[in-house]
């Protein structure tokens, strides 16, 4: 979680981790799963012999012998999981987890070379420092800046942060001389992120100008292959085509370039550079526009081609080329959307900003993890045809056909994990002279804001299952203040009370609305946010979806499973009638409570053969059926499913 309380050019600021806990409904249950069973069930295979990550950290200290496990990068997810549990004891307090964090700092302190080096597989491999992209040692020292500078500020231990300042220093001699060659290694630019957040914990100037180095060096070297770059990594996959402040298109790994953006606009925040934010704009505008899914999913293709003929991988395709059973959607592109769109709110202050985080985090980030909480998805396609024998699942590293306890490739869950358990701290914001609401849930907020007054409030609320929001002041200074609610795009219709009585501030979709007044102790403000049934259709240039249909409620996108067809029935011979009647039904007691859409549908089975055939007339078959959220999916054992269903209009 950003922390730019003292950035200049921030419009929204952040809350102090841990002012803001979840108390009921939708994300208190989500982080009572990630305290209770992910995050401690993720440390297990951290721990144990499928994970490899600590093994690793024993094994570059000489406590342990053995050969490196895992990836490359398997440094920054371990880092990643760190953070996830100083989130969890911002909230809960238990001094176990930090007592356990602090034996894992000892040993990755003993790993860490003199001169302040650490990644663990070029040290156990004995391998050249910085001889490949491939290596991720920036990618896993900006998770090392990002944990250590949580770690400091959640328990004012500086042990972490004294093993990220020797690692950040040493970085710092090797690419503030900008060398060309070393422009090169910009890979996974977490350490862009992770500079700044080193920045603002320790005030030292030179890690915001090596953060900017790395902006700077994106796309200032000739796009081709080099020693240190094989073929398939070079150009617009990894943004080092055109520089960042020209860019005007969302190219190549969605991941890389989230990543890369969300750095560019924490520099902004501190330098106000117009170049910068300037090109985020347009980029964000190519990004979320023209090539995001419905779920807020990003990264068209897992292989392919951008426009200027570079190998692209896990990546932004063309405009509306939009697939649905080969999307990729990578839970971590998804995620560092939100992280994009996070940043982004904050400096901006646009409500559309805040709109894209939320969908993400209903939608494209949350279904990387099952109800449980013990298993995941890397790849997030919009439909799946587990029967359609074209597709071998079975063999693929990442894409598979239900969610799996472990992906070998597993930067995905720990991301997931630290987002679900620091989500409350993005819940508010601190206006010049007030708070923003964000999101909407159960929470009880206790913060200071801007001009050093108290505000306490209470939210309560079942969204985004109904839309009754009700947010009880508890302490508040005696001076006229702001409260901004952010009113979802799709929320036509809103009304906002006080204390009974409905404001006459006009209401607009998108935006904030804005309440400025005398608060006083035991205010009440309701908002009524209308929880429609939508039919969602693409733009016409998405081919894939054309005369297609999805259906959405509130912030949800919802999707139709097999186990909800008739035996035998496929996911393909679903079509829905504009006419049907459709409503929500709340259900405690399934998929851990969700609120499906219960109605007719339309099957047509497919019984030809050949690739092209005469249009036959159909034979309709009527069924009724219950559509579950998107996140929701592939909890009930493996099953087709798909998000967009051809239209019947008659």
């Amino acid at each position: 979680m950003v922390n730019h309380n003292s950035s200049p050019h921030i419009k929204l600021k952040s809350i102090e981790i841990g002012d803001c806990k979840w108390t009921e409904g939708f994300w208190a249950d989500k982080f009572k799963m990630a305290e209770e069973i992910m995050i401690p069930h993720m440390g297990t295979l951290f721990k144990g012999d499928i994970g490899f990550a600590y093994d690793n950290f024993k094994k570059a200290a000489g406590l342990k012998e053995g050969e490196a496990g895992g990836k490359w990068w398997h440094d920054g997810d371990f880092y990643k999981w760190m953070e996830a549990n100083m989130y969890l004891y911002a909230q809960n307090g238990d001094e176990k987890l930090m007592d356990d964090l602090d034996e894992i700092i000892e040993i990755i302190g003993k790993a860490q070379e003199e001169d302040g080096y650490l990644s663990t597989h070029v040290q156990i491999k004995k391998a050249k420092r910085w001889d490949n992209i491939l290596q991720h040692e920036l990618y896993n020292c900006g998770h090392l800046y990002t944990s250590a500078s949580i770690h400091y500020r959640v328990t004012g231990k500086t042990n972490f942060l004294d093993i990220a300042i020797k690692n950040a220093n040493y970085i710092y001699s090797v690419f503030q001389p900008q060398k060309p060659e070393m422009a090169r290694f910009g890979f996974n630019p977490s350490q862009i992120m992770g500079l700044v957040e080193l920045y603002r914990t320790t005030k030292d100037k030179k890690y915001l100008e090596l953060a900017e180095i790395f902006v700077n060096m994106r796309g200032s070297v000739e796009a081709t292959e080099h020693s240190t770059v094989p073929y398939m990594f070079i150009g617009d996959h990894n943004q080092m085509r055109t520089p960042l402040r020209e860019a005007k298109e969302a190219v190549g790994h969605a991941v890389l370039a989230n990543y890369l953006w969300a750095g560019a606009a924490d520099v902004y925040a501190e330098t106000g550079e117009q170049a910068i934010i300037d090109a985020l704009e347009r980029i964000w505008s190519s990004a979320v526009e023209k090539k995001m899914y419905l779920t807020g999913a990003q990264g068209q293709t897992h292989h392919g081609a951008s426009g200027r003929f570079d190998m692209v991988h896990e990546a932004f395709q063309e405009d509306y080329l939009m697939p649905n059973s080969t999307a990729y959607n990578e839970t971590c592109a998804n995620i560092s959307n939100a992280m994009f769109n996070y940043r982004l709110l904050s400096v901006k202050g646009d409500a559309k900003y805040g709109d894209i985080m939320e969908l993400v985090m209903y939608n494209s980030a949350l279904v990387g993890i099952s109800v449980e909480g013990k298993d995941y998805f890397y790849a997030n396609p919009l439909r799946m045809n587990k029967g359609d024998g074209e597709r071998n699942y079975e063999s693929a590293t990442t894409e598979r056909a239900e969610r799996v306890p472990y992906i070998p490739v597993f930067c995905c869950p720990p991301n997931l994990a630290r987002t679900i358990a620091k989500l409350s701290g993005w819940a508010y914001s601190k206006s010049k002279n007030g708070i923003a609401v964000n999101l909407y849930g159960g929470n009880v907020l206790e913060t200071v804001l801007l001009d050093g007054s108290k505000l306490k409030l209470k939210q309560e609320t079942n969204y985004p299952w109904d839309g009754d929001v009700t947010v009880t002041i508890k302490e508040a200074k005696k001076e006229k203040f702001e409260i901004l609610f952010r009113i979802p795009e799709w929320a036509e219709g809103t009304k906002i009370m006080i204390n009974g009585t409905e404001v006459d501030n006009k209401i607009v979709p998108g935006t904030f609305a804005k309440i400025e007044r005398l608060w006083k102790a035991e205010d009440i403000i309701t908002l009524d946010i209308p929880m429609d049934i939508d039919f969602i259709e693409g733009h016409p240039l998405i081919e894939e979806v054309r005369n297609q249909v999805a259906i959405k409620r509130g912030p949800l996108v919802y999707c139709i499973e097999s186990p909800d067809l008739p035996e035998n029935t496929k996911i393909l011979d679903v079509y829905v009638s504009k006419k049907a009647e459709l409503k929500a039904n709340h259900r405690p007691d399934f998929l851990g409570g969700v609120s499906t859409i219960d109605g007719e549908v339309l099957l047509r089975p497919d019984l030809a053969t050949g690739m092209y055939r005469k249009l036959q007339e159909p034979n309709w078959k009527k069924t009724e059926t219950s559509f579950v959220p998107y996140f929701a999916w592939s909890n009930r054992g493996r099953s087709e499913m798909t998000v967009w269903m051809p239209i019947v209009w008659e």
